[in-house]
């Protein structure tokens, strides 16, 4: 059988050079979305802070639409690359949400465009907004399910409790990780911890 024509709409990079071009367009227009927002960014801003030319945009990406809903969903997966393996490090399930907030204040810290990227995208892509916090607590549902059936925490933590603690996390990272981040992360972590511990700790 004949292999299937190329999909025109298809614009995955097929080389390390076309990733590593696409990956600075989505830094760069991290940055143009996080300085301006969305409808006063620009694709021509986006590619002069990428140092690359207009067509090359074009290559990578259909529109500023299509880019904003691709680094919607990019940073969501950045956080989660970065909080995963340090939770995996903990010792138990108290202690894996301690590290999780820990390590999310870090990456706010540090990529503090997240916040206003995140929430203009409620208006910008539903969709991606969604998907970014559903994702987030589907997968902070499993981790306390398992926590939970290795006698770590209350048996009966649900759906529910994930939300919870990803709302406080949220919160906690725009308060301590963007408008004043001088107070230690791991204070803020340890403190928030402490409510953690005993909601829904070993009863």
């Amino acid at each position: 059988m004949a292999d299937a024509p190329p999909d025109k709409d298809d614009k995955t990079p097929r080389t390390a050079r076309g990733e590593r071009t696409r990956r600075a367009l989505l830094s760069a227009a991290a940055q143009e979305f996080g300085e301006k927002g969305f409808h006063e960014g620009s694709i021509s801003g986006i590619t002069r802070r990428a140092g690359c030319a207009l067509g090359s945009f074009y290559t990578y990406f259909a529109s500023k639409d299509d880019i904003f809903r691709a680094l919607v969903n990019d940073m969501s997966g950045q956080v989660r690359d970065y909080v995963s393996p340090r939770i995996a490090a903990a010792r138990d399930g108290v202690e894996a949400e301690r590290i999780g907030l820990l390590s999310f204040l870090e990456f706010a810290r540090a990529h503090k465009e997240i916040y206003r990227i995140i929430d203009e995208a409620e208006f910008v892509d539903q969709a991606a907004y969604r998907a970014h916090y559903e994702n987030t607590a589907a997968r902070m549902t499993v981790r306390l399910s398992k926590a939970a059936e290795r006698g770590e925490i209350a048996p009966d933590v649900e759906e529910v409790h994930a939300w919870a603690i990803m709302g406080m996390n949220v919160f906690l990272g725009l308060r301590y990780g963007v408008w004043d981040d001088s107070r230690p992360a791991e204070e803020i972590a340890r403190i928030a911890n402490t409510l953690i511990e005993r909601g829904i700790g070993r009863r």
